[in-house]
C-alpha cells in the first residue's frame, strides 16, 4: 500500500518537475525572443537616427559624405569619431553607388600603399580585389600614398585635401 502511495507521490513530483522545467525552458525562450526584438528596434532607431545625420544606405552598409575637406589621415579620423572608416569599394555596383553620393567631388576612400609602395591595402588591412583605376594610375608618382575615386580611382599625396567618404556596416 505504502510503495503504490509513494510510486504515485514519485510520478507526481517527477510531473511537477518537469513541468517547472518547461515553463522555465519557455520563460527564457520568451526572454531571449523579447531580448532579440529590443536590439532590433535598438538597431532600428539608430538607423533613423543615421539618416537624420546625413548617412545614405545602400546594400549592408551606410555612407557619409563629409562636408569639408581635409586630409586622408584627418578623414580617416573623422570617419572613426563617426564609428565608422573610410570607404571600402568591394564591387562595381557599390563604385557607382559613390559616384552618385559624391556629386562630382573628388573624395578619399580607404584604399593607400603607405606601408609599402605598390602594394594596395584598404583600411582593414585586405587587399585590392576590384579595382576600378583610371588609365595610368597608379602612376607611381613620388609622395601618391592615398587614393582618390572621382569616377575612377586615382591616387594622390595623402596631404592633399578632399571631402572623404565614410562607410559603417549596418549589421556588424
Amino acid at each position: 500500500m505504502f510503495t503504490a502511495e509513494r510510486d504515485q507521490l514519485q510520478t507526481r513530483c517527477l510531473d511537477v518537475t518537469n513541468e517547472r522545467n518547461q515553463r522555465k525552458t519557455n520563460y527564457t525562450t520568451v526572454m531571449h525572443q523579447l531580448q532579440n526584438q529590443r536590439e532590433c528596434l535598438q538597431k532600428f532607431c539608430n538607423l533613423e537616427k543615421a539618416v537624420q545625420q546625413g548617412w545614405m544606405f545602400f546594400e549592408t552598409s551606410m555612407y557619409f559624405i563629409s562636408t569639408g575637406q581635409k586630409s586622408w589621415s584627418e578623414s580617416r579620423k573623422d570617419c572613426r569619431e563617426r564609428g565608422a572608416d573610410l570607404l571600402i569599394i568591394n564591387s562595381k555596383e557599390e563604385q557607382n553607388f559613390t559616384d552618385i553620393l559624391r556629386r562630382g567631388q573628388r573624395a578619399w576612400i580607404g584604399l593607400t600603399d603607405s606601408e609599402t609602395e605598390g602594394v594596395w591595402k584598404w583600411v582593414d588591412g585586405s587587399t585590392v580585389t576590384t579595382g576600378f583605376w583610371r588609365n595610368g594610375e597608379p602612376n607611381g608618382a613620388a609622395n601618391e600614398d592615398c587614393v582618390v575615386t572621382a569616377n575612377n580611382w586615382a591616387d594622390f599625396p595623402c596631404n592633399d585635401w578632399f571631402v572623404g567618404i565614410c562607410e559603417k556596416r549596418i549589421f556588424n
